[in-house]
């Protein structure tokens, strides 16, 4: 099959004008949800010539006549234009008003796309059409506040020769707003009104910026414990391709992907300790623990520490060691950068490490938008993973993602990628007597399945050695996980895969079917997966995204 060209208009003049004015181009991390998986396509903008490309999706686009012109040009000679919100230049032409104010809601979209979940959305626009006018209305959006009648999710629009397909949510937007909030934090987040989630304590945190329901977004277990069930921000992405990857197919093309992880794993977990009060006794039984069950982890430091004998069994027995970054008053910590590099420099002292790459904050302490990433490049630390819960009645996916993913900035510094993984976590020390217990730990392996992310998990070394139920949540976990096929990696096993990933090039396929590829890395067990017709489909096929695939793998040498 012939690969689609896929065009990305983003308007670059436009977009400096908007950062000028402090503006945010969110919009913009659609480049960040293909790149992930390497999906092929080229950006574009407004001068330039569209009429090679069999779609085009408009990232962010100018109202100027000339870009509203080229995009109705485009679609009337047969091109399919994809956008998620936004052409309000051209929406009066298309036969369009607009009748409702941007809220945030939940969308259908089970009658069209394989998603039974309504999805939380954080913005949307519906249209309503004001002439007679072509469109086929799919799926439906509804605030929270059910006051809209009739909105739909995705509008195809009949121009011409082609169509333009408009959905009424700002998914890429969406997406950013759930994964790292919707505004800096520097204040407390509401608490949950049942009293599980005291967020309103004066200290400032990730959560705190959550943009999930306390009602609306979370289920219980069987056993009374609350929790967030859906990774909405993967779902979204997912929305995102499997829309595209229709389209594509029914023009009689493909478009081929990198899969998340090698050809031999089928899922991966992670668990990662903070070594809060420093007891060497309780490292000792976390070590024991993990020798029997064969699993390696990430060891987030904090000062004092341990004595040196511990340090060197912890990287004997292959373990990573990490920073646990105090900016905890409480704890006599500081919100500085200074005080960042002052504490990387002694965990790399103390535990004789040369290079340490991984960072999670004691107390998923959090300030503003994008300095503790910035402190991380400026510092060497490749990875975070300080986006998580800190609380009983919040726990799960509280940012709508169990993927790895490098965040974005603020319009400050231009809506850039900080080139810093971050690896949230789902919950700590299960079976803690404040805290959940192990009844969340198949939903949250299954939510993990779901959309092919990261199972990580905390456990605090100290509380595995002086809570014998801890310490059997643990072991559970690793039994439970390991029997559905999960690998489980460090935090740095994790970043070294992902980066590695970032290097291969999709360039095609050969008219005999081979794939044309540029990767850099020479021993990764990349797949690649081709979409093909139902029709079209055999016994070597997988599913993602809804769509029937053909695995390739790319065996390196």
């Amino acid at each position: 099959m012939k690969v689609a060209k896929i065009g990305i208009l983003f308007d670059d003049k436009e977009a400096e004008l908007n950062w000028l004015e402090g503006q945010n181009i969110f919009g913009s991390y659609l480049f960040e949800i293909l790149d992930h998986l390497r999906l092929p396509y080229k950006k574009v903008k407004v001068m330039d010539e569209y009429d090679s490309f069999d779609v085009l999706i408009v990232s962010h686009s100018s109202d100027s006549e000339e870009a509203s012109t080229k995009i109705l040009a485009y679609a009337n000679a047969g091109g399919t234009v994809i956008s998620y919100g936004g052409l309000n230049a051209i929406q009066s032409k298309l036969g369009f008003s607009n009748m409702f104010v941007p809220q945030k809601g939940y969308a259908d979209l089970s009658a069209f796309l394989n998603h039974q979940t309504p999805l939380r959305f954080l913005c949307a626009e519906p249209w309503t059409q004001k002439n007679d006018v072509d469109v086929t209305e799919l799926g439906s959006v509804a605030d929270e506040a059910k006051t809209w009648q009739g909105a739909s999710a995705l509008q195809q629009i009949k121009y011409g020769s082609g169509t333009i397909e408009r959905w009424s949510i700002g998914i890429p937007q969406t997406i950013v707003g759930l994964q790292q909030g919707t505004k800096p934090v520097v204040e407390d987040g509401a608490p949950a009104p049942d009293g599980s989630a005291n967020l309103d304590e004066g200290i400032l945190k990730a959560e705190d910026g959550f943009e999930l329901d306390w009602v609306l977004d979370r289920a219980y277990t069987e056993t009374g414990m609350p929790y967030f069930p859906h990774p909405y921000a993967d779902l979204w992405k997912e929305v995102i391709m499997e829309h595209l990857l229709k389209i594509v197919l029914d023009k009689g093309l493909t478009l081929p992907f990198l899969d998340y992880w090698p050809a031999d794993v089928q899922h991966v977990a992670m668990i990662s300790h903070d070594s809060d009060l420093n007891v060497d006794e309780s490292a000792q039984i976390t070590l024991e623990t993990l020798k029997v069950e064969n699993v390696q982890t990430t060891w987030c430091m904090i000062a004092p520490g341990y004595s040196t004998s511990i340090y060197d069994q912890i990287k004997k027995d292959g373990h990573e060691i990490a920073l646990h970054y105090n900016a905890l008053e409480q704890d006599e910590g500081v919100w500085s950068e200074e005080a960042f590099q002052t504490q990387l420099a002694w965990v790399e002292k103390a535990t004789n490490t040369d290079h340490t790459i991984s960072n999670k904050n004691h107390y998923t302490r959090f300030e503003g938008w994008g300095e503790l990433y910035t402190w991380c490049e400026n510092n060497g630390i490749q990875v975070d993973q300080s986006r998580g819960p800190s609380k009983k009645g919040n726990i799960g996916f509280l940012f709508g993602t169990c993927h790895p993913y490098f965040p974005i900035a603020w319009a400050d510094e231009k809506n850039r990628l900080y080139d810093v993984l971050e690896i949230g976590f789902l919950t700590q020390d299960l079976n803690h007597n404040t805290l959940s217990d192990v009844s969340v730990i198949q939903p949250f392996l299954d939510g993990v399945k779901r959309v092919n992310g990261v199972a990580h998990f905390l456990f605090h070394q100290y509380h595995i050695y002086h809570q014998p139920k801890v310490r059997e949540a643990i072991v559970q976990l690793i039994t439970t996980a390991k029997g559905q096929g999960f690998t489980f990696w460090t935090s740095k096993q994790i970043n070294d895969w992902e980066r590695a990933r970032r290097r291969v090039t999709i360039d095609g396929i050969s008219y005999s079917g081979t794939i044309k590829l540029t990767a850099l890395d020479e021993e990764s067990d990349f797949v690649i997966l081709i979409p093909v017709a139902e029709n079209d489909a055999d016994d070597a096929i997988v599913k993602r995204f809804g769509i029937s695939c053909k695995e390739v793998k790319m065996k390196r040498s």
